[in-house]
């Protein structure tokens, strides 16, 4: 499985370059990311094999960019053909899981997939169970 880390930086020029040469740094490889700004602060989601996750906070406590979420996340391969997405998420929503984060990865057609149920999605998805208990401390302000 993966590991969907979530990075709060502030809304300025130069702080995903920031966050992209820290990891680089640090040899992890970022599989595939999703960012959003608004109120001067932006959020950053970062894709890593579960091998790079140890690697990843190093670099981002290195580079003084906190932690704010880490969880594991199916990535599933999918056709890269209209209805796809409704056929993955119907399939989740049938066996009552919600999805809470989805974004794509870079490279091939691949969705990745957070939820509060992942036992659920692994079962009606015929994944295997893969168990993760790292909670790391949520912060939400970085130094300016």
């Amino acid at each position: 499985m993966s590991t969907d880390i979530t990075v709060i930086l502030n809304d300025q020029p130069g702080e995903l370059a920031r966050l992209g040469e820290a990891t680089g740094q640090f040899g992890v490889n970022i599989q595939g990311f999703a960012a959003f700004t608004g109120d001067g602060k932006g959020l950053v989601h970062v894709l890593v094999d579960d091998a790079s996750v140890d690697r990843c906070r190093q670099a981002l406590d290195a580079a003084g960019m906190g932690i704010a979420d880490e969880r594991p996340v199916l990535v599933v391969n999918v056709e890269d053909r209209p209805g796809t997405l409704g056929e993955l998420a119907r399939q989740l929503a049938d066996a009552n899981v919600n999805i809470e984060l989805a974004y794509t990865t870079f490279g091939g057609v691949k969705i990745v997939i957070a939820t509060d149920d992942m036992e659920s999605a692994l079962s009606a998805l015929d994944w295997p169970v893969v168990r993760h208990d790292a909670t790391p401390p949520n912060i939400w302000d970085q130094p300016a």
